[in-house]
């Protein structure tokens, strides 16, 4: 229930006695004035008894307005604990909330530094992806791209004499790489360009016509280039009766080897095998095999000389040896002579002193005898 105010109260309070007061005038009018002492008596003690009421309206008034007061000060303090309980609460919430907001952006922050980082590598991605388009686009450029892959695989398998890039032949034809075998087969053209537009168009075909169309564009195209590799790279008496034609996409060669079989087998009488980048790497490591052994074949008579010599030195030092032994032999026997005759000396000494001995005795014997 909502407390009344101090104007409200008094209000009600003055109210309540005029009323009482209005009350008793009419009693003694309607009661008539036949005494006036009487009138003035009762007008007396009406005047007393308003006075009492009055002091005691004065006094309860003191109260109401001590007990509002007292009330006032209780509520001013529940309301001063009650704020302040509010505000230790919303700055709790407020710190709180500051800290999980400061996280949020610090985790958001870092999402967002991912997502930039990603975002340019995706950039980079789709100019790298740009870039190679463009290279497989442009007929020189795509050309560069096989030959620069076919480079690779063949410089980081085979050794640097075992190949040759840009080769001018006897025909002033440009070969992208030789392979130097030992005859047979002897050198071996590697061609790095391949028919990407018509693979291109295979791949686009939508309808069955398109599809057709593309086809045979696709293997008249390739046909083409494998009697070019045949005759501009196949020379008798300067390279091996084959050539080979490097697709740097493996997708090509899947496609030639499920689909169009039969240009495949003109490759074959044409002594041009088609190769993709996994068949070279397969070709050159047996290529490497072929040089590794036509190697220790060239070195085998070297080896077999070098052995013949290594047999003749054996021998002769064998005959050095033997000479040596024979030297030792006669150093011994030489020794044991010289010490013969070292001791037939050493006793022929020892005789000359014991004659030395008795003629020294001989003598002091006369000389004893001439002194008595």
């Amino acid at each position: 229930m909502d407390t009344l105010s101090f104007n409200e109260i008094s209000f009600i309070v003055t109210t309540v006695i005029l009323c009482l007061t209005f009350c008793l005038l009419l009693v003694m009018l309607i009661k008539g004035h036949s005494n006036n002492a009487y009138f003035m008596k009762s007008q007396a003690e009406l005047s007393g008894r308003l006075m009492q009421m009055s002091e005691h309206n004065s006094f309860e008034q003191n109260k109401i307005e001590q007990a509002i007061a007292e009330q006032k000060l209780s509520l001013l303090k529940i309301i001063d604990e009650k704020l302040l309980q509010v505000t230790q609460n919303v700055g709790t919430g407020l710190q709180q909330s500051t800290a999980k907001t400061n996280e949020t952006l610090l985790a958001l922050r870092e999402r967002l530094a991912t997502i930039d980082a990603a975002q340019k590598k995706i950039s980079s991605l789709s100019e790298q992806v740009v870039s190679l388009q463009e290279i497989l686009s442009n007929k020189q450029a795509r050309g560069a791209f096989g030959e620069i892959q076919m480079q690779d695989l063949v410089s980081s398998i085979l050794p640097p004499s075992a190949y040759e890039f840009q080769v001018v032949l006897s025909n002033q034809k440009r070969a992208d790489c030789v392979l130097k075998l030992p005859n047979p087969p002897g050198k071996i053209v590697v061609d790095s360009k391949f028919p990407l537009e018509s693979y291109q168009a295979l791949q686009n075909a939508n309808s069955e016509h398109e599809r057709l169309e593309a086809e045979r564009f696709f293997r008249a195209s390739v046909i083409k280039h494998i009697k070019d590799i045949s005759e501009k790279y196949i020379i008798a008496g300067e390279t091996a009766e084959s050539a080979m034609m490097f697709l740097p996409a493996e997708s090509v060669y899947a496609e030639l080897h499920a689909r169009f079989v039969d240009v495949v087998e003109f490759s074959f009488k044409q002594k041009v095998w088609i190769v993709s980048p996994t068949t070279l790497m397969a070709t050159l490591n047996t290529v490497r095999a072929i040089l590794k052994d036509a190697h220790m074949r060239e070195q085998a008579g070297v080896i077999q000389k070098e052995v013949s010599n290594l047999v003749d030195d054996v021998n002769r030092l064998d005959e050095r040896v033997d000479n040596l032994a024979k030297h030792f032999e006669q150093a011994n026997k030489d020794i044991g002579e010289i010490r013969t005759s070292s001791a037939k000396i050493v006793k022929r000494i020892d005789k000359i002193e014991e004659i030395e001995f008795v003629e020294d005795a001989e003598t002091k014997v006369i000389q004893q005898k001439n002194a008595i």
